[in-house]
């Protein structure tokens, strides 16, 4: 009995750990993101064909085998002009037999594959490359993601302080109702705007769970709303430096393009190949013998094909061309994003310093509305003066609130954008 009333307690507490609050910061959003997004995979992929391509390019290099054979028969073979006396010699058949086998090693071809096997691994990283570059957006939209949640949090909480507001406000109002300083319609006004912030409760409340079930979706976590609190990330530093993938994927796309210039000047040079050919034939090496013999020749080869010279200077205009296009992409991107980097840090200029007068309207408000409910009580004033206090104080908590957010969004998507996030 006590050891089924222990492993209860055992399954509450696990219960209470597993499904009670959790609390959430953007960190481990971006970690999850990153790990749940479909296209992470495409890295196995890209290995593993890189893999197959090496291996294939360090078998080029192996001897080329291959076994031949032919059976032909021809009108005329040859024979001497003359007969030689006490001599006879018998006329070759016409019908002629071959069948061999041949191998073949290239020489110059090595310096080819060492070129091909660079060019296999830069091309891999250029695709891995471009998925870091995909990856980007995604964290852009995990920052908005998040702190949309942060946004909303603070309107409801806000919300909730306005309803408590209200309250106490109506409770003031029946006060001086009864005490026969205050018209009974006052407590009318009180009321309705309870309702409506009710329902805007109702409606922030919506809002955060579409944007938590958006979340969950792109980090594959199973978030519940009212299960889960975000936590407000530290302001941060920004410094306007790019570290973003985009630069190191023109870096790579140069490199792939030098190293298929390189190709191009390699497939034009002679090749020296290294043979040897055996098999049986008839005639054989002795053209004069009708007998079917084995015979083995072997040897070195030289191979120089002039015609890739008629194309060989323009495929490398192409590439030089091509490396241009590269350089001038690369400063448009830089351009753009020195840009979108310098919106930015007048956001979090303008943020900051919005800030500053949104505390001291703020404290001016509070006691405005502080004041107007003393005066509620009083009877000198009446719910529709408390209601213009409050939506007044709830405005100066809301800029406050938003230009706050505002601040430390510039800041996490001035990081994300210059690639330090």
């Amino acid at each position: 009995m006590n050891y089924k009333i222990l492993s209860i307690g055992l399954l509450l507490s696990l219960s209470q750990w597993g499904f009670g609050q959790r609390s959430l910061n953007l960190d481990s959003c971006q970690r999850w993101a990153a790990a749940n997004y479909p296209l992470v995979y495409q890295y196995q992929l890209i290995q593993k064909a890189e893999a197959y391509s090496l291996d294939n390019a360090n078998k080029s290099f192996l001897p080329r085998l291959q076994i031949a054979g032919q059976a032909t028969y021809q009108s005329e073979v040859t024979a001497l002009p003359f007969a030689v006396p006490g001599v006879n010699i018998d006329p070759i058949s016409k019908d002629q037999y071959r069948l061999y086998g041949e191998a073949n090693q290239a020489l110059t071809d090595l310096f080819i594959i060492g070129d091909q096997k660079e060019l296999i691994k830069t091309n891999s990283a250029i695709e891995s490359q471009k998925i870091k570059v995909a990856m980007q957006k995604l964290k852009e939209r995990i920052n908005n993601l998040f702190f949309g949640i942060l946004m909303v949090d603070g309107q409801i909480a806000q919300m909730q302080l306005l309803q408590k507001d209200l309250t106490t406000g109506i409770e003031q109002n029946a006060l001086a109702i009864k005490n026969g300083v205050a018209m009974p319609n006052s407590a009318l006004h009180l009321q309705a705007e309870e309702l409506k912030a009710q329902q805007k409760q109702i409606d922030l409340n919506a809002k955060r769970e579409a944007f938590v079930q958006m979340l969950g979706l792109f980090t594959g976590q199973p978030l519940v709303s009212e299960e889960t609190t975000f936590l407000k990330p530290q302001e941060q530093l920004i410094n306007p430096k790019i570290l973003r993938p985009e630069i190191e994927l023109f870096s790579l796309q140069q490199q792939a393009l030098q190293t298929q210039d390189k190709l191009i000047v390699a497939k034009n040079l002679p090749r020296l190949n290294l043979f040897i050919q055996a098999g049986a034939g008839r005639p054989a090496l002795n053209m004069l013998s009708n007998e079917i013999n084995s015979y083995y020749i072997g040897g070195a080869k030289m191979v120089w094909n002039l015609g890739g010279l008629y194309t060989f200077r323009k495929e490398r205009k192409i590439i030089a061309l091509q490396q241009d296009g590269i350089d001038l992409q690369k400063d448009v991107f830089l351009f753009n994003t020195n840009l979108q980097l310098k919106e930015q840090e007048q956001d979090v200029i303008k943020a900051q310093k919005l800030m500053q007068s949104d505390a001291k309207i703020l404290a001016i408000q509070q006691n405005i509305a502080k004041s107007t409910q003393l005066q509620l009580a009083e009877g000198s004033a009446n719910g529709t003066d408390y209601i213009l206090a409050l939506n007044a104080r709830d405005q100066a908590q809301n800029n406050l609130l938003l230009h706050e957010i505002q601040l430390l969004m510039a800041q996490y998507q001035h990081l994300t954008n210059s690639g330090k996030y």
